[in-house]
């Protein structure tokens, strides 16, 4: 009798040794299932909501001293966007330069600066700006549309610029 009991307990150990690897083998599958769609749902949820950050920065544009009244500088933002740069007055603030965007916001042809007239012109459609980037004339003005404005720093005698640095989509813009 005793070798029965002895071969009972062995049947045990290895029916308890099964379970416990079944367990472990559906734990680990378990962790692996969550772990994947885990995965998935953050990825998904970065595509469905990206992140409202600060996708700007703060860009050099020239000294103060280098431009003179009535002159204007163009520059390009990281993501393609044309901005021209003029100073209007002959103090050194930032208050004294206006930089706005050189795109008439009716069908994206390029502005020009008409000093003559002291306005921005769109050639497209006779289009009119005032100094400060405000529609005056045409198709601009009767939909109310402005040129958009960046804001303008000072510090130490250089003049900065903020633009943004990503566009919306996250890629460049041709």
């Amino acid at each position: 009798m005793p070798m029965e009991e002895h071969h009972h307990d062995l049947t045990d150990d290895v029916g308890e040794r099964r379970g416990f690897l079944g367990a472990m083998a559906t734990a680990m599958m378990a962790g692996g299932l969550i772990g994947g769609y885990g995965t998935f749902a953050t990825y998904a949820g970065r595509f469905l909501y990206p992140s409202g950050g600060d996708k700007t920065s703060w860009q050099f544009l020239a000294t103060v001293d280098q431009l003179k009244i009535g002159s204007s500088i163009p520059f390009e933002t990281p993501v393609g966007s044309k901005v021209v740069v003029a100073r209007q007055s002959e103090g050194s603030t930032a208050e004294d330069f206006i930089a706005l965007s050189s795109v008439c916001p009716h069908l994206g042809c390029a502005v020009h600066w008409e000093s003559q007239n002291n306005r921005f012109f769109c050639p497209c459609h006779n289009g009119a700006f005032d100094a400060s980037g405000k529609a005056t004339e045409g198709p601009p003005a009767a939909a109310n549309q402005s040129l958009k404005r960046f804001p303008l720093m000072v510090e130490n005698g250089l003049l900065f610029i903020k633009v943004p640095t990503e566009s919306v989509r996250g890629t460049r813009e041709a």
